[in-house]
């Protein structure tokens, strides 16, 4: 019944008359395929043929819809990183389409000194055969330049959940993201880029579980190349998978392109005493960075590493990658903890996934993002990825909070951070969209929070407030919380307006965490991983219009600006840029060195940022020429100025040159 089939392509893949099974595993003696009917029932069949390290076979008649899974034998020898245990139905890491999630029981874990008997197939997820059937009609990449790109980071269930004009069985889905009132608030934005955490197939952490809380953010995967199904609707009979690729495709008819955040760096397995659920127990010796003692080693803080280094590890990757990209039209990826991608085991810029992604005629054309970091020796890399890549730039995130809000950063520091952080990134051929610029982001503080709490107020992840990062350089402006007096409240709107301007308006790529516009807060919860509830949910009840539409101003007139849109590198005299002092002179050298948090950037000769991130109303003499105040700084009258600028404490302001 079951023929030899073929050992490419990689999982189980449909041909209209039957499915292809593989599976690598280099270290297996034997692999049997397991098939469940409707009820339950399970039917074991041994993959009949070898081909080198990847397991395979061909099942006549099988259809899609098909639940399956794999029991792997082989030596059970943890000293020498050998788990199997023939007892655990894995998933398929090359799966599609996954059913069920990892509860918090014990025929998950294996023994630590001899495997455990206990067979969990009656709990454990299942694999699931699919059909690469969507219409795509004339859905093509959009392709938008760097240089004209805005960034929009969003939670699929957080973004729409609470959403009071699409329908409740729509809210927090896939479908949600594709639906006209969602398309239209993305559009008025003016943001060109959906980013979307994690939606990969993914489990809540045990302890988790035993604490009532759940894994909200997905930064815990099981199966990368299958959707997750928590955030499906099932709206007009789609599957989770097609109901994502609609959202695509009408994102797309928008003009929005969609970023994936991937997790290529640990899975739900964790620890030694995590559970089995896929590579522990097909082939953990190949699939995880170990030590010599058969030990993993924890560089992504998550319980194990991905071994990115193996070559069929890496080919995984690869061919997850291009199925995100061939069968979703996905337009790029934010590699989260990206450092594990270039491990061999240091860090290495020459890293042979980094080359192979190079290579490929697929993925070398989307957009990649990488959070430069993880916790392992060596993994702070800011600055020194491969030129396909951009970067999460936390420098801009640190400085431009600490020169708004805090006043410590110099006139020059402040500069290089608004000119892509040349000083980081201008290394040929880079260019200023390699850095993303960033001033709050899912992982930390929300914008409204940034200055409304000195301190994190994490109690509710149950870890006694331990938890997440106590380095924020935020500022409550006096008065720790949201209720605070309408002075203080004006206070902060000022430095928010300046946050965003100086996000909006910088060379590089900016990104907008979703719901910084609204005012969302998290009421000081600066690590919300756990957080499936309104705290994280957006709340568009919580109508703060005047705020959107200054965003969404900022935005346009972006893309107004050829400094800002054309990706090029300023270079002195090119026109691009000129930095004066608030004489409306040029900046002197020794002014370069100052704190004095006064000064005006030109760009392309036309629009003028002028800025006082003092605590004093201060005049600034603006540069020659006759000047008009723009919109969204712009009062009623609109008046054109040619002397002096009365500019606000902590106070930001864009004029444009009259011709």
């Amino acid at each position: 019944m079951l023929e030899s089939g073929q050992p490419a392509p990689l999982g189980a893949n449909y041909d209209g008359h039957g499915v292809n099974f593989t599976l690598f595993s280099r270290h297996a003696e034997k692999v049997e395929l397991c098939l469940f009917d409707q009820h339950g029932v399970e039917r074991r069949f041994p993959l009949p043929q070898r081909s080198g390290d990847i397991w395979h076979g061909y099942f006549p008649g099988l259809k899609p819809g098909q639940r399956y899974g794999y029991r792997v034998h082989g030596p059970w020898s943890p000293a020498e990183g050998h788990r199997f245990n023939p007892k655990k139905l894995l998933v398929d890491p090359c799966a599609r389409a996954v059913v069920g999630d990892v509860p918090d029981d014990p025929r998950f874990f294996n023994g630590t000194t001899l495997p455990d008997k206990q067979d969990n197939a009656g709990i454990a997820p299942k694999s699931l055969v699919i059909a690469e059937d969507f219409d795509w009609d004339e859905d093509t990449p959009l392709r938008t330049p760097w240089g004209k790109t805005v960034i929009y980071e969003a939670h699929v269930r957080g973004l729409t959940q609470l959403h009071p004009e699409i329908p409740e069985r729509l809210r927090g889905t896939y479908a949600a993201l594709g639906h006209p009132v969602m398309v239209k608030y993305l559009r008025h934005l003016g943001i060109t880029a959906l980013e979307l955490l994690p939606i990969a197939h993914f489990a809540s952490e045990p302890r988790l579980l035993r604490l009532g809380l759940s894994n909200y953010w997905g930064y815990n995967p099981v199966a990368l190349w299958a959707v997750d199904p928590r955030y499906a609707s099932g709206e007009d009979g789609l599957t989770p998978l097609q109901e994502f690729q609609q959202a695509v495709k009408r994102l797309h008819a928008a003009g929005i392109e969609v970023i994936l955040d991937v997790v290529f760096n640990h899975t739900a397995e964790l620890d030694e005493l995590g559970p089995v659920i896929a590579m522990r127990g097909i082939d953990n010796a190949s699939y995880y960075w170990l030590n010599a003692q058969g030990e993993y080693h924890n560089w992504t803080g998550c319980g194990n590493t991905l071994n990115l280094s193996d070559a069929q590890v890496m080919e995984w990757v690869l061919e997850g990658l291009r199925h995100w990209v061939r069968d979703c039209h996905i337009d790029g990826f934010r590699f989260d903890l990206a450092s594990v991608l270039g491990r061999t085991p240091d860090f290495r810029q020459d890293a042979p996934l980094f080359a192979a992604i190079k290579a490929c005629p697929i993925l070398s054309k989307v957009k990649l993002i990488a959070e430069p970091w993880d916790v392992g020796p060596g993994g702070y890399q800011v600055g020194n990825y491969p030129p396909t890549f951009a970067e999460w730039n936390d420098h801009f995130r640190d400085a431009t909070r600490c020169f708004w809000l805090h006043g410590g950063l110099s006139n020059g520091d402040f500069a290089r951070r608004f000119a892509a952080s040349s000083d980081v990134f201008q290394r040929a051929p880079r260019l200023p969209h390699a850095s993303i610029n960033l001033i709050t982001a899912h992982d930390g503080f929300t914008l409204r929070d940034v200055v409304s709490f000195n301190h994190k107020h994490n109690q509710a992840n149950g870890e006694d407030n331990r938890d997440g990062s106590n380095n924020n350089f935020s500022d409550n402006h006096g008065h720790e919380g949201l209720h605070v007096s309408f002075d203080v409240v004006e206070r902060r709107r000022l430095s928010v307006h300046a946050l965003l301007t100086t996000l909006l308006l910088a060379q590089g790529t900016p990104m907008l965490l979703a719901g910084d516009e609204r005012g969302h807060s998290q009421h000081g919860n600066n690590n919300a991983y756990c957080q499936d509830n309104p705290l994280t949910w957006l709340d568009w009840q919580q109508d703060d219009s005047g705020l959107v539409d200054f965003t969404a101003a900022l935005i346009h007139l972006r893309k107004r600006i050829p400094a800002l849109t054309a990706d090029r590198w300023w270079q002195e005299g090119d026109g691009n840029v000129r930095w004066f002092n608030a004489s409306g002179k040029p900046l002197g050298n020794e002014e370069w060195e100052q704190g004095t948090h006064r000064m005006q950037i030109l760009l392309s000769g036309r629009w003028l940022i002028t800025i006082n991130a003092t605590d004093a109303v201060s005049d600034l003499a603006l540069p020659d020429g006759e000047w008009r105040a723009i919109p969204p700084f712009a009062g009623e009258d609109n008046p054109i100025l040619t002397t002096v600028w009365h500019g606000p404490a902590h106070g930001v302001c864009v004029f444009l040159k009259q011709s």
